[in-house]
Parts: C-alpha cells; structure tokens; sequence
C-alpha cells in the first residue's frame, strides 16, 4: 500500500467469555465514488495481534485475515480462547502500515457473579446536526461495554434535514439507495475522529433502528408509500450489507439478501444478560399512517412489532435468564406516552405504543419468568427520559414490574436545550415517566449486583467541537425494586477518574486528549 489504509479506525465487538470481534476496513480514499474505498481489485492480506497490554509486549494471539472487494476489504476476525472478564488489546498491519490500536474487553465466566460492570448506551449520531464530542467523552469513560441501540447513521442528502440550530457539515453524495451509497455514508461517518475513539475504546453491541436504511421503514414497508419505491427490497439488501462490512459483528449476521439476523444475546457471567433486540425487520407497518395518533388498531392483537419468531426467542430467554439484571437493547420508546389530556389516547405510532399487544405480550412474559430485575434500554426520541413500566399504564397507581432508561441523541436535533422536566408536558399526564432532558449526550451505567446506577451525562452544545460533559441526572435501581430513585437533579461535573482514563485512549489513537 502507497498510502494508509485504515483511514476508519478500528472496532471491536460482541464479547464472550473467551473472545470478540476485532474490525477494520481498508480505504485509502473513503468517499470514492464506487464505495469501495479507493482500494484495488484484488484479495488484500491483514495481519492482526491481539495482546495483553497496549505496548503490545504480550502476544495473545495474531494471524491474518483475506480482505476481499466484495466486502468492501473490511475485516470480521472472530476471537476465542482467550482468557476470561480481562482487557486486551488489538491492531492490523499490511505492508508497512500498522493501524491505530483498540482496547476490548472479555466477558466474565459464565456462571461467575462478578463485582460491577460498566455499560455505557448511546443513539442517534446524525454526522451534518454537530460534532460527535460525546462519542469522545464515551470514549474517555473506558467502560466495559458499549451497546448502540441505533441511527448510527442517517440516509438523507445534504439539505434534506436540517437541524434547528442549523447544520454544521454535509452528507456527501444522495439520499443512500445503493450499496455504493450506503458504504460512501458509512465511510465518512467512520472517517470522523471522535467515533474513532468511541469504537476504539471498548467493545460494541449494536443494534440499528430505522435511519440506518429508511425513517420509520418497517419490514417491507418504506417510509412514504405515496413515493413509490420498487427497489427498496433491493435497498435494504444494499442497507443490511453495508450495516454488517462496517460494524464489529459476528458472522452469525452476515445478510442473507433482505435477511438479516441481528437480534441475540450476551451474558455478562451471572451478573447480566443483554437481549438485543430488532424492532424494524420483523414488525407490521404502523398503523393509522404512522405519527402521533388517536389509533384503535393500535390495540389489535395480531400486531406485533417484534414478529412471532423473534417474540418467543425474547420470552423463551427471560424463562431460561439467571441473571442478576436482565437488559433489553432495543430501539423505540417502550413506555406509554400518551399526550391526551382526556380520556382519549394520543400516542406515537412508531413506538410500542403502536403495538400494545406486542408490549403486553413482552411484560407478562418477563413476570411470568420471574425475571428479577428487568431494564429497558432505548434510543430514538433524542431525548434522555427516565421511567417505571406499568402493569396496566392506565392505572397510575398500579404495580411497576421493571424500568425504562431512554438515551439522547449523540448530535441528532442539534444543541437541545436543558430544563425542567416537570415542564414537559408529558410527565404530568404519564406519572410513570420520572425524567426528561432535551440536551445531547448518552447514558452511563454501574452495574452490580446490589444496584443499577444510570448517569444521564450531557453536553451543552453540539454546533461548536470540543464541548464539555456533565451529568444532568442520576437514578438508582435497586436489586428487586423495580422503581426508580433519583440521586441528583443539577448538574454535576465528571468524576477525575473518568478523564484520566482517557490518556491511555488518546495515546492509542495517536492524538491529543480532549481538554
């Protein structure tokens, strides 16, 4: 290679007790027209190490990999036998180039009860509404475990959706339809620094939502039926090939044409099962034409937004789970919202809301297992919310069987605004939701087996880099209280320990550290 191929840093993902996945593609020119990324022709071989500190003075393990034009030359090297709930290092060599270096993690033992976990939950990353500052404050945390729960990359051509505080760069090339669209906008999300460092910092367990091929597309059914699209069985084959080449997942989702399996399962030892979850492949299209409805098909039976198959996957793992926690990964808003002040609904479409059946099905499936501490985790609204599911959402005073934590968007909507949330006019007309903030940022959670602490940390501006981070909020779950406790409701700054541990990321990845 003449000049660098690995211009999109490097990731790793889906972590066992012995192993992950390492990644990285090659591209010597990231936006070139064809998708392919500037790179000949021809099979490219990639050395790979992994190692027991980030000198690399330790080899655990190294080989070589055949990057092939058909997949764009990107790199899925699926590790095991390696030792268990320990941290590991990773790079990739071809020629005389040598890739930055990535840090990854190990799950526990299976049957281990380990002390705490760190997870961090993100969303919602549109590359033109601002500067992915956040994703670098992620990075810094060095946490065990990073799930993105969706939107991490949008479709639309520059011009097309403008943020409220206006757009501060452009996608390049159209609305993505093709595969060389879809792995051009890939290409230039991945080239940015600050998602880099996210990727390099810790494991991934990514799940998409719905921009990463088409707003609110469901199944088949694409967002406006009234454009015809003949093609868009063809798009989401081109969206779900681009999705695997440019994320650290298994082979076990390697598309299959408009197929692909993206719903599993991770035990984090005895402590934590994460069930992530698909909520677009599987689900009937939203009734009453989609958006903020008064809906009675809302309520059929026969809806689902998970599909039969991936339903009895859920319930049969809840039945099975002996885990301390029990997370779902998913992507819309579970809890209801409803925003009719009488006796009416009004309530979104797009969410589960739209699929109450589905919801019911999925709640009493995890009370009839005696699932001992169920956490849902979200992204999509672009907002931080925090919430009790109910038994019967109807009744205020009802049972909580389980708690809802909603991450805000990385960039998407711009700036955001801080505020109080009793002035959100949705908490006082949904007394199960405890929380709500408009800022930009993710969420940060502790995990042991006493407790569950999640930390709503915000940045104050997105249209400007390098912004600092605080925390807005902090709730508490304790171990069989499935209620929540706010700790904190101002903001707070970020501990010391969590800049320091951005050092050894940024010396990683060969640049300076955030100030």
């Amino acid at each position: 290679m003449s000049t660098d191929p690995f211009t999109l840093g490097v990731a790793s993902g889906d972590p066992a007790h012995d192993g992950f996945v390492i990644w990285t593609r090659l591209a010597v020119v990231p936006l070139a027209d064809d998708g392919l990324g500037g790179m000949p022709d021809r099979l490219i071989e990639v050395e790979w190490q992994v190692a027991e500190d980030d000198r690399f003075a330790s080899i655990a393990a190294t080989g070589t990999f055949d990057a092939v034009p058909a997949s764009a030359h990107s790199v899925h090297v699926e590790l095991d036998g390696l030792r268990p709930g320990r941290e590991y290092f990773y790079r990739f060599r071809v020629g005389d180039h040598v890739s930055p270096a990535g840090r990854a993690v190990t799950a526990p033992r299976p049957h281990s009860m380990v002390r705490e976990l760190s997870m961090v939950f993100a969303s919602c990353a549109n590359f033109e509404h601002g500067y992915f500052t956040a994703y670098r404050h992620l990075a810094q945390l060095r946490p065990d475990l990073i799930l993105h729960l969706g939107d991490y990359q949008y479709e639309y051509r520059k011009d097309t959706y403008v943020s409220p505080d206006g757009n501060v760069r452009d996608h390049e090339g159209p609305e993505t339809e093709t595969l060389a669209d879809y792995r051009r906008r890939h290409a230039q999300y991945k080239s940015d620094p600050d998602l880099q460092a996210a990727h390099a910092a810790a494991p991934w367990l990514a799940v998409w939502d719905d921009h990463e091929l088409d707003n609110n597309w469901a199944n088949l059914a694409h967002e406006k039926p009234e454009i015809p699209q003949p093609n868009f069985a063809q798009r989401r084959a081109a969206a779900f090939q681009a999705y695997y080449e440019n994320l650290p997942l298994r082979s076990s989702s390697v598309p299959s044409g408009v197929d692909m399996q993206l719903y599993r399962r991770l035990s984090w030892g005895r402590l934590a099962t994460f069930h992530m979850m698909d909520t677009r492949q599987y689900r009937d299209d939203q009734a009453c034409g989609d958006g903020w409805k008064r809906c009675p098909d809302a309520d059929d039976p026969r809806r689902s937004i998970t599909g039969a198959r991936q339903e009895e996957w859920l319930l049969d793992g809840f039945r099975r789970s002996r885990a301390r926690w029990d997370l779902l990964g998913q992507q819309v808003f579970f809890s209801q919202r409803d925003r009719d002040t009488g006796p009416n609904k009004e309530t979104s479409q797009d969410s589960w809301d739209g699929y109450t059946a589905s919801r019911g099905r999925i709640t009493r499936g995890w009370v009839d297992a005696g699932v001992r501490n169920p956490v849902v985790l979200t992204g999509d609204v672009h907002n931080h919310w925090a919430g009790e599911v109910k038994s019967d959402f109807d009744d205020p005073t009802g049972e909580s069987i389980g708690v809802e934590l909603v991450a805000s968007s990385i960039t998407t909507g711009g700036n955001g605004s801080d505020g109080d949330p009793a002035d959100n006019p949705l908490i006082p007309n949904n007394p199960h939701l405890k929380f709500f903030n408009a800022q930009r940022g993710f969420v940060a959670t502790r995990i042991t087996p006493n407790e569950l602490t999640a930390d709503f940390l915000v940045v104050p501006t997105v249209t400007e880099p390098g912004s600092s981070i605080h925390s807005r909020a902090t709730f508490v779950v304790a171990d069989r209280d499935r209620t929540l406790h706010q700790t904190h409701d101002r903001p707070v700054e970020p501990r010391e320990r969590r800049r320091m541990a951005s050092w050894s990321v940024d010396r990683m990845l060969g640049v300076d550290p955030v100030n």
